[in-house]
C-alpha cells in the first residue's frame, strides 16, 4: 500500500501538461494546450490540457482528467499502478511492504505479463552484455552491424542463449508462473509438456510501447549459431497486451523527436530504426514489414500529421510503399515517399552518410504519394486499359483524401499530367466519394454503436427523455457545485436554530433541497453534494481543486468534466487588474448571477420532480378504482400538487398550466 503522505507528493509533483506530452504533441493555445485526443479519433484537435487546474478534457468525447486519471484511462492501469508510474516519472520513492502471496495472485493478469516482460528483457540484456557467449555472439553480431554501445542499451537490445530450456529453469525458479511466460509468448509448451524458449540462439529486439513499458520482444536468428533454424525472425505472438497491428516498433524512443521535428519517418525494419538514430535521425519508427493499421496510423497523428515512407528502391521496397496508403491519406495525414539508391536501405544509407547529408537527401528526393503513384504506374505505360486501371487507382487515392482543397489540387495536376479533362477526373472522384460514404453507412447501420448512435440522436422512448432532462438538470445544478461550491452566495441568512450564518452554493442547494426532500436521483452526485457541505467549513476549501484533485477517480473525472464545459471560451477572456472597491463589487455581482442562477436550476428540478409525482398519482388513481375514499383522498393530493407545480411555472417565467 501507498502511504497517504506520498500519494499527496505524487499528485503535488505530477504536471498535466508534462505527463499529457509524454503521449500527445500538444501545441499552446492562449493559456492552456491544445492536442488532438488520445481517447478517440479526431482530425480536429478538441483536446484541452489546462496547467492552472492541472487537468485535462476533451470537449469530443469527454474523457479526462488529472495526471492520475489521464494515466489510469490511457495505460488502463489500476490507481496504485497510476502511482507508481508518476512517481517513477517524478522519481518520487515509494515504501511498501512486500505482497503476500494472496496479494500477489490478485494481481491482474495484465501487470503480471508486464513484469514477466520486464523481466525477460532485463534477462535479454543480461546475457548480451555479461554472459561469454552473449558477447562472442550476439554482441559480436550488433557490432557487424556498427551498433555503438550507447544505442545498444537505448534500445535494450539483448541475445538467448541457444539452450532452450534455460530461460524456463531461470523464470520459474525466480517465481515467475509458467502461465504467464506462455501467455506472453516468451515460451511455448511441447506436446509432451516442455517448457520451451521461443527465442533461444538469437538476438532480441524488444517492442517497447508508448508508456515505456515492453510489450513484446522480435528474435534474429545468427546462422553460425542456430543451425537448423528456419525462420529468420520470430515475433511475440498476439496476447493480451501485444498486438503487431497496435504496435509500431522505436515509437518510445522516438515519440519526443516526432513532436519536435512534426515529422515522423516510415521505415520496414529493425535495424533501420536503430542505424537511422545513431545516424541522428530520432524521429523514426518501423512497422516490421506489415501493412500500416489504423489503430497505428492514429498513434502516430497524436505527435504528428507528417510522414515519409522510407523504403529500398526495389521490387519489395515499392510493394511495401503502397501498402496502407490510401488509409494514411484517408486519415488526413500528409505523405510523401522517399525510395532509396538500388542496394541501400535505410540502415545501410543511414551507416554511409551523417545526419544532416541523409536530411538533405531526403528534402531533395522525396515525392507526395500521389506524384509517386502517378510515375509508378503511368511511366512507360502505353496500353490503355491498363493506363485506364492506373488512372482509377490513382483517383480513388485521391478520393479519400479529407481536405477539399488538397483533393482538387491533386486532381488539376493530374489533369494536367495525364492529359486528361479535369471533369472526367472530377466526375470519377465524386463516384469513389459516394461509394465510400455509402460504404460506410452500411457498416455503421450494421455495427454495434447504431443503437447508441440513435439514441444521441433523439430516438428516445417517453422514459429515456425524463430522465435524461432529469440528468440534465441534476448535471447542471452539481456543475455549480463543483465551480463555485464554497462560493457565499447568502449572507446573514438565518438556519432552522434561528442562528445567522453565510451560505455557500454547496449548503445552499443542500439547504433547500433538504427542505422539500428531495435528493438526487444521481447517487455520485448525492456523495459529492455531502463532501461538499462536510468540508465547507475547512479553511481554504475549494470546490473545484478538492473534486477534480478527488481519491475516487470517478469522482475526479466526473468533476473534470464539468468544470471543463465551455472552459476554452473563457481561457480567451483576459481581464484588465482591478481595483478593490471594484474587485468588491464584481464578488457582489457575481454572488448575486450564482443565486439566481442556482435558484432557477433549484426551481427546475422541483418542477421535474412534481410532475413525476403528477404522473405516479395519476397511475394510483386509475388503480384505486372501486375505492372511493381512497381516489378522493388521491384527487385532493392531485389537486394540490397541481397548484404547486403552476406556482413553479410561474415563477419560472412559465405560463403552461396543466
Amino acid at each position: 500500500m501507498i502511504d497517504r503522505q506520498t500519494v499527496e507528493r505524487i499528485k503535488e509533483a505530477a504536471n498535466i501538461v508534462d505527463v499529457v506530452s509524454e503521449f500527445v504533441t500538444l501545441r499552446k493555445a492562449g493559456a492552456n494546450y491544445k492536442g488532438l485526443c488520445p481517447f478517440h479519433n479526431e482530425k480536429t484537435p478538441s483536446f484541452m490540457v489546462s496547467p492552472a487546474r492541472n487537468t485535462c478534457h476533451c470537449f469530443g468525447c469527454g474523457q479526462g482528467g488529472t495526471p492520475v486519471g489521464f494515466i489510469m484511462e490511457h495505460e488502463q492501469m489500476t490507481y496504485p499502478e497510476a502511482l507508481r508510474w508518476l512517481a517513477n516519472k517524478y522519481h518520487i520513492e515509494i515504501h511498501e511492504r512486500e505482497l503476500t502471496t494472496e496479494e500477489k495472485e490478485a494481481e491482474s493478469e495484465r501487470q503480471s505479463m508486464f513484469i514477466v516482460n520486464e523481466w525477460a528483457a532485463k534477462y535479454f540484456e543480461d546475457l548480451l552484455h555479461n554472459n561469454p557467449d552473449g558477447q562472442a555472439i550476439g554482441m559480436q553480431y550488433f557490432r557487424s552491424r556498427g551498433f555503438r554501445d550507447d544505442i545498444i542499451k537505448k534500445f535494450q537490445l539483448g541475445f538467448d542463449l541457444p539452450d532452450r530450456f534455460r530461460l524456463a529453469r531461470t523464470a520459474t525458479g525466480k517465481g515467475y508462473k509458467e502461465d504467464f511466460l506462455v501467455k506472453t509468448g516468451i515460451c511455448y509448451k511441447t506436446d509432451r509438456g516442455e517448457l520451451v524458449d521461443r527465442y533461444a540462439g538469437r538476438v532480441i529486439f524488444p517492442w517497447i510501447g508508448v508508456s515505456g513499458k515492453v510489450v513484446g520482444f522480435g528474435g534474429r536468428k545468427l546462422d553460425a549459431a542456430t543451425k537448423g533454424v528456419q525462420q529468420k525472425y520470430v515475433n511475440s505472438p498476439d496476447s493480451e497486451i501485444y498486438h503487431k497491428d497496435h504496435e509500431l516498433y522505436g515509437i518510445y524512443q522516438a515519440k519526443k523527436a516526432i513532436a519536435r521535428e512534426d515529422m515522423v519517418y516510415m521505415v520496414e525494419g529493425y535495424t533501420d530504426v536503430i542505424s537511422m538514430h545513431q545516424c541522428g535521425i530520432e524521429n523514426v519508427v518501423a512497422n516490421s514489414g506489415t501493412a500500416l493499421s489504423l489503430h497505428q496510423i492514429r498513434i502516430l497523428h497524436r505527435f504528428t500529421q507528417n510522414i515519409t515512407l522510407l523504403y529500398d528502391g526495389d521490387e519489395a521496397g515499392i510493394h511495401a510503399a503502397m501498402r496502407g496508403t490510401d488509409m494514411l491519406l484517408s486519415e488526413g495525414m500528409n505523405m510523401k515517399v522517399l525510395l532509396l539508391p538500388d542496394g541501400d536501405d535505410p540502415d545501410s544509407f543511414s551507416r554511409k552518410h551523417t545526419a544532416s547529408d541523409f536530411r538533405k537527401y531526403i528534402e531533395e528526393h522525396q515525392t507526395d504519394f500521389i506524384q509517386f503513384k502517378t510515375d509508378l504506374l503511368l511511366r512507360n505505360e502505353r496500353d490503355p486499359q491498363k493506363r485506364s486501371e492506373a488512372i482509377n487507382s490513382i483517383v480513388q487515392s485521391i478520393s479519400v483524401i479529407p481536405d477539399q482543397i488538397l483533393r482538387d489540387t491533386y486532381i488539376h495536376d493530374c489533369s494536367m499530367r495525364m492529359g486528361i479533362n479535369e471533369a472526367t477526373l472530377i466526375n470519377t472522384m465524386n463516384n469513389f466519394i459516394r461509394a465510400n460514404r455509402d460504404r460506410g453507412q452500411r457498416q455503421e447501420e450494421q455495427s454495434v454503436v447504431a443503437p447508441e448512435r440513435a439514441r444521441q440522436q433523439n430516438i428516445l422512448t417517453q422514459q429515456e427523455r425524463k430522465k435524461a432532462n432529469e440528468d440534465n438538470i441534476e448535471s447542471l445544478l452539481m456543475q455549480m457545485i463543483v465551480r463555485n461550491g464554497d462560493v457565499i452566495i447568502l449572507r446573514d441568512a438565518e438556519d432552522s436554530a434561528g442562528n445567522r450564518c453565510d451560505l455557500n452554493v454547496a449548503q445552499f442547494v443542500a439547504y433547500s433541497l433538504g427542505e422539500d426532500n428531495i435528493v438526487f436521483s444521481n447517487p455520485l452526485y448525492r456523495q459529492m453534494l455531502e463532501e461538499a457541505v462536510a468540508h465547507s467549513a475547512d479553511q481554504g476549501f475549494k470546490s473545484e481543486e478538492y473534486f477534480t484533485n478527488h481519491q475516487d477517480v470517478e469522482i475526479s473525472r466526473v468533476a473534470t468534466r464539468l468544470a471543463y464545459d465551455n472552459y476554452m471560451l473563457a481561457e480567451q477572456e483576459e481581464e484588465r487588474p482591478l481595483s478593490a472597491e471594484e474587485k468588491r463589487e464584481a464578488e457582489k455581482k457575481r454572488s448575486h448571477a450564482l443565486l439566481k442562477k442556482v435558484n432557477h436550476l433549484l426551481l427546475d428540478l422541483r418542477l421535474e420532480y412534481i410532475d413525476n409525482r403528477l404522473k405516479a398519482l395519476q397511475q394510483e388513481i386509475v388503480a384505486t378504482k372501486g375505492d372511493a375514499a381512497k381516489t378522493i383522498s388521491l384527487m385532493k393530493q392531485y389537486k394540490e400538487m397541481q397548484m404547486v407545480r403552476n406556482e413553479l411555472a410561474k415563477s419560472l417565467g412559465s405560463n403552461i398550466i396543466v
